[in-house]
């Protein structure tokens, strides 16, 4: 019998769809979002319930086998997949229910965020997340979650109001303010380290007057654009969210012929209100700075927003990406974003600063895991190409990069943003924050068995 077979075994009585070694659809089944990532688990499980993920995790902590918990599958570092073990995709607990009297929603741990997206926005209603709609969930969420709604309402995690928790030794429990709260203050933030969450309870706000889209500058202005983004941005009412960005403009509808493949800077903007509001939040900024290349900003469903980013970045690049919160951007920071911004190694290839102040700022960081809450940015070096063969370049970049502007960062940073990188990068990131989430891990998870992941081994 083989390994394969005998974990087959051990699953008798899991009801969802089983695909091993060998067998057809494993090479899909076995896939992730980066191309980066190629991995070969003894099985890939989906789940339909929280009786069979409790399966899978008795089998794996009983047999001593790596445990690897998928919900979008996007994560850079691939740690939603392992060699030679169990990938739990969630993504058949697709359940999502919104109650717009109570603005809530409950969404199942494999959920993305097209799918809560169109469900919420159908009531003029949505939850702080990322700014691309194939994102999991479960991932984003128990990262801290950064996004377009960040200065208006918080990260994702603020937004959290409960969750359905498998912990490692099989129970299933429900985390609260009211219930197991210390587990429920290190799954905001504390990412996987501490269950699987097979459901999450949100509160919901209003986006039912929303507008954005990018506003672009030539790349050889960048330095005099992030100069006036650093001052203004802080001081923006919150309602307005915007992150800067080094990109190409995409070779696509709806963005003018002469402008595709152009390098450029720019802002995307997001903002909670009407045209004529966010046109006066953005003025300041607009006014100080010479006309644009493009300024593509109107009023959008929410939801439009958060998938405009698809179809750039589909499943199936190669990406790696490094990360850094951000205090302060000096003017020596400032040169060195324009000399690597200005090289894009690929047309996908990116940086941005994503605003983490406004209500983010509100929450103390002893409050939730999430430990940067006196970050002003979080910054992420991504090196993305289509094909194998941009991989070296796409790394390379992205790592010196970082490498280049890391003095001048906070010291950690969010960790659905980075790739191994290491105990040591993961403990910076957790910051006074670390000795309890040990605890609370030795707690919930002595043994590790939630390690695959940017792992918190438990306290001694």
């Amino acid at each position: 019998m083989t390994a394969t077979d005998a974990v087959h075994a051990d699953l008798t009585g899991f009801t969802g769809p089983v695909v091993g070694r060998g067998e057809p659809g494993y090479d899909a089944a076995r896939s992730v979002y980066n191309a980066m990532v190629d991995r070969s688990p003894l099985l890939v499980a989906r789940p339909q319930s929280a009786a069979d993920v409790a399966l899978a995790v008795g089998v794996a902590r009983r047999d001593g086998l790596l445990l690897a918990v998928r919900g979008g599958g996007h994560n850079g570092g691939g740690l939603g997949t392992c060699d030679d073990g169990i990938v739990l995709d969630l993504g058949d607990l697709s359940g999502l229910r919104v109650d717009a009297d109570a603005r809530t929603a409950t969404v199942g741990g494999g959920c993305t965020w097209g799918q809560v997206d169109a469900a919420t926005g159908a009531h003029g209603l949505a939850v702080p997340s990322g700014i691309i709609s194939t994102t999991g969930v479960g991932g984003l969420t128990l990262g801290g979650g950064l996004g377009h709604l960040t200065r208006a309402f918080g990260l994702t995690i603020d937004s959290l109001l409960g969750a359905d928790v498998v912990l490692a030794d099989g129970r299933e429990v429900r985390a609260s303010a009211d219930s197991e709260p210390d587990l429920f203050w290190a799954l905001r933030g504390g990412g996987g380290n501490f269950g699987v969450v097979t459901s999450f309870t949100f509160a919901l706000h209003d986006v039912s007057r929303f507008v954005g889209g990018p506003t672009f500058w030539s790349v050889e202005q960048s330095e005099e654009v992030l100069r006036a983004y650093r001052e203004f941005l802080p001081s923006a009412p919150r309602a307005l969210n915007g992150f800067f960005a080094y990109t190409q403009v995409p070779p696509a509808s709806p963005f003018p012929e002469e402008l595709h493949l152009r390098p450029v800077c720019g802002v995307v903007w997001a903002h909670v209100g009407t045209e004529e509001e966010a046109r006066a939040a953005m003025a300041p900024f607009l006014d100080s700075l010479p006309e644009p290349l493009l300024h593509g900003v109107a009023p959008v469903p929410h939801a439009g927003l958060q998938a405009a980013f698809d179809g750039i970045y589909p499943r199936g690049q190669q990406w790696y990406w490094r990360a850094d919160f951000v205090r302060e951007i000096p003017d020596e920071a400032v040169a060195l974003h324009h000399a690597f911004g200005s090289r894009l190694p690929t047309a996908q290839s990116t940086m941005h600063l994503y605003p983490v102040d406004g209500a983010a700022h509100d929450v103390d960081p002893a409050d939730t895991a999430w430990a940067y809450r006196d970050a002003t940015w979080g910054s992420v070096f991504a090196g993305v190409g289509p094909v194998p063969a941009d991989a070296p370049a796409v790394r390379r970049w992205s790592v010196d990069y970082f490498e280049a502007l890391h003095p001048y960062s906070a010291g950690g940073a969010y960790v659905n943003m980075m790739m191994d990188e290491g105990a040591e990068r993961v403990r910076a990131s957790y910051g006074g924050n670390y000795a309890r989430l040990a605890a609370v891990k030795a707690h919930y998870d002595p043994d590790n068995v939630f390690r695959v992941n940017q792992n918190i081994p438990p306290a001694a």
